[in-house]
């Protein structure tokens, strides 16, 4: 009934005699509109298909046709499930001749366009399973369910942060004693020797879903293939990667290294297992875009972690001479990227220039047209690469952060960067405000978006194609891929003079908008502790310790308290340890006597001290022993101090009175000032001392009102136990 001339009400009763027709009792059910119009808005009030709207259909209309049975009732036994409701949808276009479904070559089955909540399954998984549903999804986000109690994530998070205490205090106890470290030890093993994830059938965790699971503690990704968990080694993954279809499947690619093919030295696997098959690589497709992301993040970073643990080794502090670049020759044209600003910037008064960005066979060279500007970064010497695009900052960027200083121009560094702003800084010269509706204004802001996106992409492209250059087999040694930083993780802090924008990635902690750059290796932390975390802080700060203890803490000041949850996930979920105090500490003193002494900080459980609900409890357990004895002639010598000052403080000047109950501290806790002045002057009274000067009075207000400075009295009772 759509058609050009009919009415719209004509489309809901040609509806409405079809089911009075064929099911008469599910009329009442039956929505009260067939749907509406879709033109400026996506719901038009003025074409709503119902029984009153008499407006003639034209040609050219779109409906969102959608006809349904509410409150309908089926047989079961739970109360939540009895009533449930029907709604199918379609989109029509109009035409002159023919009436065109849209939607009519989607799937229409059950499995595609149906889901549903299992509110009734009594054990959840904290993995978000491949295909969407909604209760697991939710429940993941506040309450892991097991069989017989509950763990919140907080507890989750205390119990990872224990074992993370205990496994950082042996290896710091190793680092100390000069044996070698764990990390070291465990990383070159698993290269030199057979890569082991699990020694024992009996030691894969037990069976879930089958869907791709990280096992974080053995460092094994297990793959489902022809209905079993494979476990596979991370450090046996090259590189994986994700992309997404246009039917919004997603797609999840796993590379291995393949011992034996060219350019790869034989290990001791391949030579002890010479005619053994290799799998190069897998392939999984998904429906939920989520959870691959996920996936993804975390083989990527657990990769990382391994590798950087592997090939640690102390920073190299000179300068050292770098290799000769090989420019490209006739085998393949070098990858370029025009109009590059760089930072730090060259000397020099003339005009800054922009240049060129070419990836060669061994190395970036950055040029200039002027001879004297140009910068060559060797692959060898890039420690992390990082790719981050414009989003809400004025650059995209290229960034490197190298092992060794190199010079740029006459500056020694160890970060180089490439951008290009994405827009133009332009001022409003007549003053006057513009309207939100300047057709002026709007193409404006449709052109920088236009620029930003055209940047964007010609800046990905490029992160793309060195991406595969570095996939080639001779760069397998130096593990480089462009990692682009996560800004739903990131926070505002302090880390130098100035707020900026702080932003995690898979290997490191990153701020690289702002001078001078912050680029904080993962691997090389040894804690972070947050300080000045407690109630009504509006903002704390974190410092970072190194493995290094010759290297100068990090602190970023001034984050807002809002973060800190965010914070303390993030580092929990890489497998860093940290503490919390209420103090700022001195770190210098603190390095200095662990290296001083280091048996001493071993034996007393070495970091432990930073703990601050051990400490809490054992500084409860001195007050309230410290409480339960007094001196017997402390009676005496504060009497014969009231006497000889009246200027006394009041942690030195008692009265008499105060002194002659003992348990006076334990009954008044957590009393108000006015309870307390009341009950010194019910004390007063019944010693007989009611003759309470004016003076005397006027101090015991100003008590009540919580005055710090004391009163040139020695008659007001001392308080400052209770506080």
């Amino acid at each position: 009934m759509l058609k050009p001339g009919n009415r719209i009400s004509a489309a809901y009763q040609a509806a409405l005699s079809v089911v009075e027709k064929e099911a008469p009792d599910l009329v009442p059910n039956l929505t009260k509109s067939a749907g509406t119009g879709i033109g400026l808005e996506f719901r038009e009030s003025g074409l709503n298909l119902n029984m009153k709207n008499e407006r003639v259909v034209k040609a050219g209309m779109v409906f969102n046709v959608s006809l349904g049975f509410q409150n309908l009732q089926c047989a079961s036994k739970n109360p939540k499930n009895k009533n449930f409701s029907l709604l199918l949808a379609d989109t029509v276009i109009v035409g002159e001749q023919n009436t065109e479904v849209v939607t009519g070559k989607s799937s229409k089955a059950v499995k595609d366009v149906a889901y549903s909540f299992n509110e009734d399954e009594e054990e959840e998984d904290k993995h978000v399973k491949v295909e969407t549903n909604g209760s697991d999804h939710f429940m993941s986000k506040t309450v892991l369910r097991s069989d017989n109690h509950e763990i919140s994530k907080e507890e989750l998070r205390r119990q990872h942060q224990a074992e993370l205490a205990r496994q950082k205090n042996e290896e710091t106890a190793r680092r100390l004693a000069g044996g070698p470290e764990t990390g070291d030890n465990r990383a070159i093993a698993k290269t030199a020797a057979d890569l082991i994830a699990y020694k024992n059938v009996n030691d894969l965790p037990p069976p879930r879903d089958f869907m791709i699971q990280i096992d974080q503690k053995n460092e094994a990704v297990l793959l489902p293939i022809y209905g079993s968990m494979v476990p596979f080694h991370v450090a046996t993954i090259r590189t994986v990667s994700s992309q997404q279809d246009t039917n919004r499947n997603c797609f999840i690619r796993i590379i291995f290294n393949v011992p034996g093919t060219p350019f790869s030295s034989h290990d001791s696997n391949s030579l002890k297992n010479q005619g053994a098959i290799y799998l190069k690589e897998v392939s999984f497709r998904s429906k939920d875009p989520r959870h691959i992301s996920e996936v993804v993040q975390q083989i990527k970073t657990l990769r990382r972690h391994v590798v950087a643990r592997e090939s640690e080794k102390a920073e190299r502090a000179t300068l050292v001479t770098q290799e000769k670049l090989q420019l490209a020759g006739n085998r393949f044209k070098p990858i370029r990227l025009p109009d590059l600003w760089i930072r730090p910037v060259f000397g020099g008064r003339g005009r800054k220039i922009p240049g060129t960005l070419e990836a060669h066979v061994n190395g970036f060279r950055y040029s200039t047209t002027r001879a004297d500007e140009r910068v060559d970064v060797m692959y060898g010497n890039i420690k992390h690469a990082f790719f981050q695009p414009a989003e809400k900052e004025m650059i995209t960027l290229l960034h490197f952060h190298l092992h060794n200083h190199i010079m740029v121009g006459n500056k020694k560094t160890k970060d180089v960067q490439f951008y290009v702003e994405v827009m133009d800084v332009v001022q409003t010269l007549g003053g006057g405000k513009r309207s939100a509706y300047d057709p002026d204004e709007i193409e404006e802001e449709q052109r920088e978006r236009d620029r930003k996106n055209k940047i964007n992409m010609d800046f990905q492209s490029f992160v793309n194609r060195v991406n595969d250059l570095w996939g080639q087999p001779q760069f397998n040694g130096l593990d480089l891929e462009f990692d682009q930083p996560l800004r739903e993780l990131g926070f505002h802090g302090v880390p130098h003079k100035a707020s900026a924008f702080i932003v995690p990635t898979s290997s490191c902690l990153v701020e690289l908008v702002e001078t001078p750059f912050l680029v904080v290796t993962l691997s090389e932390i040894e804690i972070v502790n947050l300080e000045r975390v407690g109630l009504g802080q509006k903002n704390f700060d974190m410092t970072i310790v190194f493995k290094d203890f010759k290297r100068d803490v990090l602190r970023i000041d001034s984050i807002p308290s809002t973060s800190l949850d965010g914070i303390k996930e993030w580092l929990d979920t890489t497998d860093l340890k940290y503490y919390e105090s209420r103090l700022n500490l001195n770190w210098r003193q603190i390095l200095k006597t662990i290296t001083d002494d280091p048996q001493s900080f071993i034996e007393n459980g070495g970091w432990e001290f930073l703990n601050l609900e051990a400490s809490d409890s054992e500084s409860e357990d001195e007050e309230e022993s410290d409480q339960g004895y007094q001196p017997s002639d402390m009676e005496s010598e504060s009497e014969s101090e009231d006497d000889d000052s009246d200027s006394a403080s009041l942690v030195e000047s008692e009265d008499e009175e105060e002194e002659d109950s003992e348990e006076d501290s334990e009954e008044e806790k957590g009393k108000t000032w006015e309870e307390l002045e009341r009950e010194a002057s019910n004390a007063d009274r019944e010693k007989g001392n009611q003759s309470d000067s004016e003076e005397d009075r006027r101090r015991r207000k100003m008590k009540a009102f919580g005055k710090s400075r004391a009163p040139p009295s020695s008659a007001i009772p001392k308080r400052s136990k209770l506080r």
